[in-house]
């Protein structure tokens, strides 16, 4: 399993009983080319071919699975992009976003907010589409970032509806087609056909190995844990899903209650379902808080910061809930442990507030990075 975050790069190989036998991390690296930040997209290839070939030479594995973060697309010819990845933390210029913003489709049609920078991709395709015309008329697909690796490790190029559908300003939920932004820039002909997320899309042979493994199409991050705990049979559920984004997924929420003033959305599932959502970029501000504390936070350490009355306001990154303040810890001047701390009560509060926003009340399950150890669930239970 090769799981592409935004800030961290990983290989999984799990065995036959779910086990991880073996995990390897990298970070991806984020430079300038022009106008753009763009991702080094061959330092990362580099690290996850090798990965792989190690992970098939040492453990026999079957199977390339690949997950990725939301907001990113690729424009691919039939050997190589035709442009670098864009980093989705830009904001366009401000004469070039008065133009494009103009032509994003209304909440109703696509439940995606008008949010900034490239959180939603089709404004970033559009900005592309303004500086570098060519960069669209010599791709012949557009592809979502989960997709491009499936393609780059020697899948097919195919579409999957859970990452179109991911607040992209590309997809109509209630139609479960694309938007009217897709046909109005004549984006339709460069989407290539769906496949389900999983489906084999390809086989590959890599390192010295004689068999074929083979390439499943890849699926967006946080609908991937969503799909994990519904296949359980666990009911009702929400997921919050952590990382570098904090996502919460209530499929159970009515579609009315989404505020797009707050960073509600609809994502999409694998099977096409719209599924209510609410987010912040919670691990961003866990960095920001806490210093970029590294390791395990002693239990002891919560009760220390709020027994000192020490507490981070909101916000820390854009987007979110309350994106209209800036972030700031009051109470006092915290230890490094306790900014640690300090940072895991506001992940942990922001998660509450996300959970009253979105209608949960059912089963709550916390995934990820930032509930290692469990300790961020117990706090928001």
């Amino acid at each position: 399993m090769l799981d592409f975050g935004k800030t961290n790069s990983k290989l999984f190989v799990f065995g036959q009983d779910g086990r991880i036998l073996d995990e390897r991390r990298t970070q991806p690296k984020w430079t300038r080319q022009s106008a753009f930040g763009v991702l080094d997209e061959a330092i990362l290839h580099d690290w996850a071919l090798g990965a792989v070939t190690d992970a098939v030479e040492n453990h026999g594995v079957e199977g390339v699975m690949v997950s990725g973060h939301g907001c990113t697309f690729a424009l691919v010819d039939s050997k190589a992009l035709t442009h670098p990845i864009l980093d989705y933390e830009q904001e366009p210029p401000a004469e070039i976003a008065v133009r494009i913003d103009r032509r994003i489709p209304d909440f109703a049609e696509t439940f995606s907010p008008r949010l900034p920078l490239g959180f939603n991709y089709g404004r970033h395709m559009l900005w592309l589409q303004q500086v570098d015309p060519d960069a669209f008329s010599n791709a012949t697909s557009i592809l979502g970032y989960p997709q491009y690796w499936s393609w780059r490790l020697g899948g097919r190029p195919v579409s999957e509806v859970s990452y179109l559908g991911c607040h992209s300003h590309l997809w109509a939920p209630r139609k479960r087609d694309f938007s009217s932004l897709v046909d109005a820039e004549c984006w339709r002909g460069q989407m290539p056909a769906f496949e389900r997320a999983g489906a084999v899309i390809g086989e590959q042979r890599f390192g010295n190995t004689e068999r074929s493994i083979a390439i499943h199409n890849g699926v967006h991050d946080s609908n991937a844990a969503l799909y994990a705990y519904r296949r359980q049979g666990l009911g009702p559920l929400t997921v919050v899903s952590t990382g570098t984004w904090v996502v919460v997924l209530n499929p159970d929420c009515p579609l009315e209650a989404l505020d797009s003033e707050r960073d509600m959305l609809v994502n999409v599932d694998v099977d096409g379902g719209p599924v209510p959502t609410v987010r912040f970029m919670g691990g961003r501000e866990f960095a920001v808080i806490s210093g970029g504390w590294q390791g395990a936070i002693p239990l002891g350490s919560i009760q220390q910061a709020l027994d000192a009355g020490l507490m981070a306001l909101p916000s820390f990154a854009p987007g979110g809930p309350i994106s209209d303040r800036s972030g700031e810890i009051i109470g006092g001047t915290p230890s490094a442990v306790q900014r640690a701390a300090v940072a895991l009560l506001y992940v942990a509060l922001m998660v509450d507030l996300c959970l009253d926003l979105i209608h949960s009340d059912n089963t709550v399950i916390v995934d990820g990075g930032l509930n290692a150890g469990g300790l961020l669930a117990g706090i928001i239970a």
